[in-house]
């Protein structure tokens, strides 16, 4: 029996619908930039596509960001039940009891994660997060475990990045959202001090290396296919991996944080050249900036258990798994090979582990995987 592939696309997200949408609205957002001018401040146009939208204020540059966390509070719903059936079973034996967790101590770090990664691509501080959390019913406040659990979780990020929760809004949206579900999303605005430290497309040059970062997972993206594949599964998250975690908790690792290793980065006068948070389009998002080079990568992170166990499940090749997902590397920092081994020294201080992983030619705006023999061209992605 032939096994079914299940693709991003089919499982409700698709890049050739949702990326035409976005350049239309970019487009549209650039006209509206001669208000900004009548206010006395004035835009940095290099920014406009970039994960955070600069402008100047005196003589500082600030930058500000929008970003949710998408569905990966759907697993820790399924989550919490599972481990609430679990503590049952031990209650019934001598067995001690497993920690009740929501998991949502997860969620509220991943979504501020997802916020601050962009922020500081452009080579912002962060200053002030504000949070977007929006349910359906106001019922869901009332689970006093999982809301502590959240703001928990969501507060020790802040800190993590250096940042103050400035506030937010919690819409309840009856009748708009699915009952017994929450959506969560947020702002963050930063400050570039000097100005000097602004990191944008402009900066790149030929011979420049890449440095990739090793994720710590997943993280928040391509989680509709990660669900998809739960369904297929005849016991879900609770399926067991290699590593003999479960299916669900492997998808449940809390995203790096890399803002406070970045103002390092700059404080030590490390030249970064150009930073691409490896999000949606997976490694294709190495040729996020607008120029013709070309990105070739020798050697890679080896991916995650869970990530072998999704392009199992799912029947994906290399080309469709790296394109959706970051396959072990999150965050690419490109910069001169001199400052290559300062850089790595001050990434394992923050704890982090790095790759020098390649390099930039001039040529066909494309990114060359040695070690997969694939290759994406500018054609598969045609947004910033």
């Amino acid at each position: 029996m032939k096994k079914q592939k299940i693709t991003y696309s089919q499982s409700g997200v698709d890049y050739d619908i949702i990326d035409p949408i976005k350049k239309l609205a970019q487009t549209a957002a650039a006209k509206t930039g001669v208000n900004l001018k009548k206010s006395g401040f004035e835009e940095v146009s290099d920014s406009r596509g970039e994960s955070a939208f600069v402008w100047s204020q005196g003589n500082i540059l600030m930058a500000s960001v929008i970003e949710g966390l998408g569905t990966k509070n759907l697993i820790a719903d399924t989550m919490r039940k599972i481990a609430d059936l679990l503590e049952s079973e031990q209650s019934r034996s001598r067995r001690p009891k497993r920690s009740r967790r929501t998991y949502y101590d997860v969620i509220g770090h991943d979504t501020v994660a997802t916020i601050i990664n962009d922020l500081v691509t452009v080579g912002a501080k962060p200053l002030v997060v504000h949070a977007y959390w929006a349910i359906e019913d106001n019922a869901w406040l009332q689970d006093k475990k999982r809301m502590t659990d959240l703001i928990g979780g969501w507060k020790a990020a802040c800190d993590l990045a250096g940042a103050t929760w400035g506030g937010g809004e919690t819409a309840t949206m009856k009748q708009i959202m699915m009952p017994n579900t929450a959506e969560f999303a947020g702002s963050a605005v930063g400050i570039i001090s000097p100005k000097e430290g602004l990191i944008t497309e402009r900066r790149l040059k030929a011979n420049d290396r890449i440095l990739l970062c090793r994720s710590n997972g997943v993280n928040a993206n391509g989680i509709s296919l990660t669900r998809a594949i739960a369904k297929k599964l005849p016991k879900g998250y609770a399926t067991k991996l290699s590593n003999k975690k479960m299916y669900g908790e492997a998808l449940l690792t809390k995203t790096n944080i890399y803002a406070k290793l970045v103002q390092d980065l700059l404080k030590a006068k490390i030249d970064i050249h150009y930073i691409s948070n490896i999000t949606g389009h997976g490694l294709r998002k190495i040729m996020r900036a607008r120029q013709n080079f070309t990105y070739i990568i020798e050697k890679i992170f080896d991916p995650q258990e869970v990530f072998l166990f999704i392009q199992k499940h799912a029947n994906l090749d290399d080309c469709e798994m790296y394109q959706t997902f970051n396959m072990g590397q999150d965050y690419a920092i490109f910069l001169p090979e001199k400052d290559i081994v300062k850089a790595q020294k001050i990434i394992k201080k923050h704890k982090f582990q790095s790759l020098d992983a390649g390099y930039m030619e001039k040529g066909e705006r494309q990114v060359v995987i040695k070690p997969k023999n694939v290759t994406y061209k500018s054609s598969t992605l045609d947004l910033r």
